[in-house]
């Protein structure tokens, strides 16, 4: 695997091998098996242009129980922020660095990086899409149903950048997915058209019952994301009643799994006891950031 860019770049069975990885170094790091020479003496560099917790915390951690090291790169510490184009930052970094990892705003600066660049570029997540995130939400599905195919997947709110990776990674492993947006919120119109290959298998719909009817499994994130606090009252009043909370869940199986990729505001997009009941399977789906993008990294710059 040369990069990482976004979900739909990879096939079904590259999404496997990928939550294969992760499972045998999640496996390596509880048992205290070291695996500090995969990439032993490789540098990561990353590049947040949007802030972050779990994706600067888990992507430093990882390269550091693989043996590297990781440069953390904000706008204001690289010329990037003074107006270095993306292709002149791809070159330069390339000189430097074994690996590069961004979180950005356009998917074209993303796609630009592994263009002009000549090392490994890991999306950390773009208003388009977030590859990473959905890796470890596939890893935490299978640890906790013991598969994937075959499941109902059910996504709820925004139709925003996990919308998006959630219904072409789902499909791509084989689960069913439902998407329910209100009029107006959905899913960006590649993914959709992705979608629309797999028939019967996707649905999109303004009934949130409806898509949570049998599910195995339900998603929801934010109602405004990073740069819409523009809209927050626009979105609060067109998201109204669209809250994961208990009448909800009784639609989907009694053994349904929540997950949220955080941070959540309580009781806004999800109720509190509901989150609060499903604390567990939550952060494990955070944990698992950590061994899913360990597995990227992995097969993106090793032995390179």
């Amino acid at each position: 695997m040369n990069h990482l860019l976004k979900l739909s770049d990879l096939t079904g069975p590259q999404i496997i091998q990928i939550l294969d990885l992760a499972d045998q170094l999640k496996y390596e790091k509880k048992h205290g098996i070291a695996h500090d020479h995969r990439l032993k003496g490789k540098t990561l560099g990353m590049i947040f242009e949007k802030s972050s917790t779990r994706t600067r915390v888990s992507f430093e951690a990882g390269m550091f129980q693989l043996g590297g090291h990781a440069l953390s790169l904000s706008s204001r510490d690289i010329q990037l922020g003074r107006g270095e184009s993306i292709k002149a930052t791809a070159r330069v970094l390339s000189r430097y660095v074994d690996g590069i990892m961004i979180r950005t705003f356009a998917q074209s600066d993303v796609e630009q990086l592994a263009r002009f660049g000549s090392v490994p570029v890991i999306n950390g997540l773009t208003d388009y899409c977030h590859p990473c995130q959905v890796l470890a939400d596939l890893m935490t599905i299978r640890e906790r149903k013991g598969k994937l195919e075959g499941l109902k997947m059910c996504y709820i709110g925004d139709g925003n950048n996990m919308a998006n990776s959630l219904l072409v990674g789902g499909l791509r492993v084989g689960m069913t997915v439902a998407v329910a947006t209100p009029d107006g919120y959905q899913p960006d119109p590649q993914a959709l058209a992705e979608a629309a290959a797999y028939g019967e298998k996707f649905t999109l719909t303004n009934d949130r019952f409806a898509a949570a009817k049998d599910a195995d499994v339900i998603f929801t994130d934010v109602w405004t994301s990073m740069r819409q606090e523009a809209e927050t009252a626009q979105r609060a009043k067109a998201f109204a009643g669209w809250q994961v909370n208990r009448e909800l869940m009784s639609c989907a199986k009694p053994d349904v799994m929540l997950q949220h990729c955080l941070p959540a505001h309580m009781d806004e997009e999800i109720a509190e006891d509901v989150f609060e009941e499903h604390v567990d399977e939550i952060y494990d789906e955070a944990e698992n950031r950590l061994h899913a993008q360990k597995a990227v990294l992995v097969l993106c710059m090793e032995g390179k």
